[in-house]
Parts: C-alpha cells; structure tokens; sequence
C-alpha cells in the first residue's frame, strides 16, 4: 500500500486515507469492514461505473444523475473526515 504522504509529513489523515485498504477489503470479501475503513467507498464505485458504463451507452439524463452521485460522493468524504478529526 502507498503511504499517505500528508499525514507522514503533517500527521494528519487525508480525505483519501482509508480508500487502498477499503477497497483491498472489497476484494477479500469484508464489505463492512470496507464502509467502516472509508464509508465513501461504494458511492466512488458507483460514480466510476456509472461514469464508464455513460462514456459506452451514452444514458438520457446522465448528467444529472453524474452530478447527483458526485455529490453524494464529495458530501460523504467530507463528512466521514470531519468525523474522523473529532474523533
């Protein structure tokens, strides 16, 4: 696994730290310990897939739906880091 450079150096965790080893987790089957590692895990998987099954099929109203997911996704990271810091 990469190491977080931004917490070796300021010793704070990134918003990307915990998303390597959620999605190692994914691929061995834990999917709980995966949301609890990095609680945005599957609305990014969900973003990604639906990004690249549009750019094959071109939906109606994938932008929309692009914006939605994208949100979904940025207000998830940023929660789960807040909540992070407190703790």
């Amino acid at each position: 696994m990469l190491p977080c450079l931004n917490k070796r150096l300021f010793g704070v965790e990134c918003m990307g730290c915990g998303l390597q080893r959620a999605l190692a987790l994914i691929f061995q089957g834990e999917f709980t310990a995966a949301f609890n590692m990095y609680p945005a895990v599957y609305s990014l998987i969900a973003l990604f897939l639906y990004v690249g099954l549009n750019i094959l099929f071109k939906f109606k109203n994938s932008n929309k739906i692009i914006g939605v997911l994208a949100i979904l996704t940025v207000s998830t990271i940023i929660i789960s880091y807040i909540i992070k810091l407190i703790n």
